[in-house]
C-alpha cells in the first residue's frame, strides 16, 4: 500500500482509480468535496501498514501503554496534519498542481471535527501529536460526541447558539470497531456488592489514527459512541432517547437536573470503556491482572474522568475477587492526575443523590473509599476541619479533585506558578501529607501544527539562518538568538508578519465583512470567554482609547494604528459572559462606522473561532492578549502559540506568562497588574473597594457613560457595572490603570520597528521550552515511564 504515495506519478494514478471507485467521477468532473473525500480515504486506507506495524511491535515487545483520558480533545482538521506527518504533503502537492486543483482549497473542505472547546481539548490534542513524533504508546480515550460543542453566530450583536452536526458531513479518518464495544451500567441497586437490574447502554468503539512526524509510528484516539445494548431487555422511547442523548454533544447545558445527569452519565461511559477495554486487552495477551500498572498508565485530564479510580476498584473487586487493599495499590499506581483549576468554587462536585441514583455501586465504592481515608488522616492527627475539607464525600457532594488526589500517585499543575498554588494554597491540606505526589508540568504545544504547518513563511527563515534540526528539537529554535541584531534577518521577520497579517486581514474580510489595516498592530485576545480572562478589561481600554482618540488631537497624532481582534465562545448558560460578547460586539459597530476615528481604531470580534482560524490569527498577531486576574489562569497555551510566531505578549503575571516572561525576558513583553500574590492577599483581608476606584477614575466614569448610550435603554449593560462596582472579583477597575499604561508602551514601542522586531526574534528563539515534545518526555520521565517504540 505504501507504493500509492511512492512517488507523484504512482499517487496520480492511485487517485485517479479512487475518485472513480468512490464516486464514479473523474478530476475534471469532481466538486471540491469528492476531490478532499478521496484523498482522505486514500491516505487514511494508506496509514494502516504503520497502524498495524505500531500495534504488533507494542504486543510483541510487551510495552507500557499509557491512555488519556480526556472529555474533549480539540484535533482541529487531520487532513493537513496527517500528509505532513506522513511526509506524503509535497508529493500530493505537485500532483494537484499537474492536475490544476489548488490543494490549500481541498483542506479547506474538511470541518474543524467537533470533540472538543477550548485549551483543555487542544492540549489534548498536542499532546496525542507528540508523544506519537516521539514514538510513546499514548493512546487518548474521549467520546464521539455527534454535535460539536455549538456554532457561534451573532444576531443583534448578541451570540446565538445553533447545532454543529459536524459527523453528517463525512468524517474519513474513523474505523468503526464494533467487536470491543462494551455495555454500561446505569441505575439500579446493589445487593452484597452486586448491581441489579441496571438500565444497560453499549458503548462502541471508533479509531481515529494519530500519525507520529516521518517516524510510521501510528497511535489512536479511542472515540466511544453510545447505543442501544442487547443485555437491555425493554427498550421504550425513553430509553432510546437517553441512549443517544449521552454520546449527542460536548459538554450539555448542566444548569437542570436532566443536563447534569447525561454529564454524569458522560463521565462514567468514558471513564468505564476505556478502563474496561484496557483489561481485556490485558486479558487477552496473558497477563496477570496483579499486574495491570506495570502495563499501563492511565492518566485523568482535568476531573471529568474522576470515575476511572473508582471504577477501576469496581472491576479488580468485584470482578476479579482482590482484596481491597491490593485492588487499591493496583489502582493508585496506575493512575495519574492532571490538575487544571486552582478556583475552589470551580472545582467539580457532584450531589450525592443524582451520583448514588444513577451509579449505586460506583458511590458505595467511593463511600468506602472516604471512610479509609478519614481514618487514615486520623492517625495523622490532621485538624478535624482540615479532614472535613479533604473528604472525598461533604454534606451534600462528591468532591472530584479530592477523590483525583487521593486515589493516585501523582497530580501535575500545568504552569510553574499554577503548581506553587496548588501546593501552597488551593491543596495545601493533602500537599503537607503526600508532597512526594505533586510536581509540575508546564503545558507545550506541538510547534508541527502551531508553527511547521500553518506559518510556511516562518520556517523558511529558520531553515534559512539556522539550518533544519529544530523541526524535530525544538530546544535549537534558539540558535536563532545570534542574529538578533541582524537587519537582514529582521527584514526578513517583518515581510514574514505581513504577509500573515494580509492573510488573516482578507479572510476576516471574507468571513467578518470588517477591512483592517494589515500595516496596523494586529491586537488578539482568543480563547474561551470567562470572566476572569478580562475580555471586559480589553474592551474598556478599546472605549478609552475611542474616546481619548475623539477628543485629545495630540494623542491622535502620535498613536499608531491598532486593530484588536476577539474570537471566543461563552457557555451557553453564561449570562455575564454573553453580555460582555455582546457589549464588545455593540462597541465594535460605534468604533468601525466612526470615520473620524476609524483608520486608527477598528474592532473585530471573530464568529465562531476554532481552530482553522486559530491557525491565521496566531501567526498574524503582533500583540498577545494574555490579562487573566492573576493566580487565575492555570498555563494558558494560546499564548505559547503567539510567542512561537513572533506576537509579544501584553499580559499579567499568571499561568505560562510567568515562564515567558522569565525566558524571553520581561522587558520583551509588555507585563502589568497584580501580582498572584497580591491577589490572594487581597482575598484573604477582604478589603478591596471597588466603587472607590470607580468614583476616582474619570475615565472609567466616562466608560460608563459611553456604554449607556449604546443601546435604547440606556440600563441594558447596567448588569456588567453593578458586577464590577459591588464586588469585582477580577480585579478589572484594580488593574485598569496598569493595563492602559502597558498598551500606550506597547503602541509607542511598536513605532520603532528596530526594536521591535528585535524582541519578536528574541520571543521566536526563546520559544523552544513550550513544545509539547517537551512535557510529553517530562510526563513520561517522571510519571508514565514508557519505553519509546523503535
Amino acid at each position: 500500500m505504501i507504493i500509492v504515495f511512492k512517488d507523484k506519478e504512482h499517487f496520480k494514478k492511485e487517485y485517479i482509480n479512487a475518485l472513480d471507485k468512490n464516486f464514479r467521477t473523474t478530476v475534471e468532473n469532481a466538486t471540491t468535496a469528492q476531490l478532499y473525500a478521496s484523498l482522505a480515504m486514500l491516505l487514511n486506507k494508506n496509514l494502516d501498514e504503520d497502524y498495524n506495524n505500531t500495534n504488533l511491535l507494542i504486543k510483541e515487545k510487551g510495552l507500557k501503554k499509557a491512555i488519556y483520558f480526556s472529555m474533549e480533545f480539540l484535533m482541529g482538521r487531520l487532513i493537513t496534519n496527517n500528509l505532513q506527518n506522513s511526509g506524503n504533503y509535497q508529493i500530493v502537492k505537485e500532483a494537484f498542481k499537474d492536475f490544476n486543483i489548488d490543494i490549500n482549497k481541498i483542506e479547506d473542505v474538511e470541518e474543524d471535527t467537533g470533540l472538543g472547546n477550548g485549551g483543555l481539548g487542544r492540549l489534548a490534542a498536542c499532546f496525542l501529536d507528540s508523544a506519537a513524533s516521539l514514538g510513546l504508546p499514548l493512546y487518548g480515550n474521549s467520546i464521539r460526541y455527534t454535535k460539536g460543542f455549538f456554532i457561534q453566530e451573532f444576531v443583534n450583536n448578541q451570540q446565538i447558539e445553533k447545532p454543529d452536526p459536524w459527523l453528517d458531513k463525512g468524517f474519513y479518518w474513523e474505523e468503526k470497531i464494533e467487536d470491543e464495544a462494551i455495555d454500561i451500567p446505569f441505575f439500579g441497586y446493589v445487593e452484597d456488592t452486586v448491581l441489579k437490574e441496571p438500565i444497560w447502554i453499549k458503548a462502541v468503539p471508533y479509531d481515529v489514527k494519530i500519525v507520529g512526524n516521518e517516524n510510521n509510528v501510528v497511535t489512536t484516539l479511542r472515540l466511544w459512541s453510545t447505543e442501544a445494548s442487547e443485555l437491555q431487555e425493554f427498550k421504550d422511547e425513553k430509553y432510546y432517547q437517553m441512549v443517544n442523548k449521552i454520546s449527542d454533544s460536548l459538554y450539555p447545558d448542566d444548569s437542570t437536573y436532566e443536563g447534569k445527569k447525561i454529564r454524569l452519565q458522560q463521565q462514567y461511559l468514558l471513564s468505564a470503556s476505556g478502563i474496561q477495554a484496557a483489561i481485556k486487552e490485558h486479558l487477552s495477551l496473558g497477563r496477570d491482572i496483579r499486574e495491570l500498572h506495570k502495563y499501563y498508565a492511565f492518566q485523568i485530564n482535568d476531573t471529568h474522568p474522576t470515575l476511572i479510580i473508582p471504577e477501576l476498584m469496581r472491576g479488580l473487586m468485584d470482578v476479579f475477587k482482590l482484596g481491597y487493599d491490593e485492588a487499591w495499590e493496583i489502582t493508585k499506581n496506575a493512575c495519574s492526575f492532571t490538575n487544571h483549576t486552582i478556583m475552589q468554587e470551580a472545582l467539580e462536585k457532584w450531589d450525592i443523590k443524582l451520583f448514588r441514583e444513577l451509579l449505586p455501586r460506583i458511590y458505595e465504592i467511593i463511600k468506602e473509599m472516604d471512610r479509609r481515608f478519614v481514618l487514615e488522616l486520623e492517625k495523622l492527627n490532621v485538624h478535624e476541619t482540615d479532614i472535613y475539607n479533604m473528604k472525598l464525600i461533604g454534606t451534600n457532594s462528591l468532591r472530584m479533585a479530592n477523590i483525583c488526589i487521593y486515589g493516585t500517585h501523582s497530580t501535575n499543575g500545568v504552569a510553574a506558578l499554577h503548581t506553587e498554588i496548588l501546593k501552597n494554597t488551593t491543596f495545601n491540606n493533602f500537599y503537607k501529607i503526600y508532597p512526594e505526589r505533586f510536581n509540575n508540568k508546564t503545558n507545550g504545544i506541538t510547534h508541527r501544527r502551531w508553527m511547521m504547518h500553518i506559518n510556511t513563511e516562518l520556517v523558511a527563515i529558520l531553515d534559512k539562518w539556522i539550518g533544519k534540526d529544530w523541526r524535530y528539537d525544538l530546544s535549537k529554535i534558539e540558535e536563532l538568538l545570534k542574529f538578533k541584531e541582524d537587519k537582514k534577518l529582521k527584514k526578513e521577520i517583518i515581510d514574514m508578519k505581513m504577509a500573515k497579517k494580509i492573510q488573516l486581514a482578507k479572510r476576516i474580510k471574507e468571513l467578518e465583512g470588517i477591512e483592517l489595516d494589515p500595516n496596523s498592530i494586529f491586537d488578539i485576545q482568543v480563547k474561551r470567554l470567562h470572566e476572569y480572562k478580562r475580555q471586559l478589561l480589553n474592551i474598556m481600554h478599546i472605549i478609552y482609547l475611542y474616546l481619548r482618540l475623539k477628543k485629545d488631537q495630540e494623542f491622535r497624532a502620535n498613536f499608531h494604528p491598532q486593530s484588536f481582534i476577539f474570537g471566543a465562545k461563552a457557555a451557553p448558560s453564561y449570562h455575564m459572559a454573553k453580555s460582555i460578547i455582546e457589549l464588545i460586539n455593540t462597541v465594535s459597530k460605534v468604533i468601525n462606522s466612526d470615520f473620524e476615528v476609524n483608520d486608527l481604531i477598528k474592532v473585530v470580534f471573530v464568529e465562531n473561532y476554532n481552530v482553522t482560524y486559530a491557525e491565521y490569527i496566531m501567526t498574524a498577531a503582533d500583540l498577545s492578549e494574555q490579562i487573566s486576574t492573576a493566580s487565575k489562569e492555570a498555563s494558558g497555551t494560546g499564548n505559547m502559540k503567539f510567542m512561537l510566531n513572533g506576537a509579544l505578549t501584553i499580559g499579567t503575571l499568571d499561568g505560562a506568562n510567568v515562564e515567558i516572561a522569565e525566558l524571553a525576558g520581561s522587558e520583551n513583553e509588555f507585563i502589568f497588574g497584580m501580582t498572584a500574590k497580591e491577589v490572594l492577599d487581597m482575598y484573604e483581608k477582604n478589603n478591596y473597594k471597588p466603587r472607590e476606584i470607580y468614583d476616582n477614575d474619570q475615565r472609567l466614569i466616562d466608560i460608563f457613560e459611553f456604554i449607556q448610550t449604546l443601546n435604547k435603554n440606556p440600563h441594558h449593560f447596567d448588569n456588567i457595572k453593578h458586577s464590577l462596582l459591588n464586588s469585582d472579583y477580577f480585579f478589572v477597575l484594580k488593574d485598569f490603570d496598569a493595563y492602559v499604561k502597558a498598551q500606550e508602551i506597547a503602541n509607542n514601542n511598536y513605532k520603532d520597528k528596530d526594536n521591535w522586531f528585535e524582541k519578536v526574534i528574541v520571543n521566536i528563539a526563546k520559544a523552544g521550552f513550550f513544545t509539547s515534545d517537551r512535557t510529553i518526555e517530562q510526563y513520561n520521565n517522571d510519571i508514565w515511564h514508557l519505553t519509546k517504540i523503535k
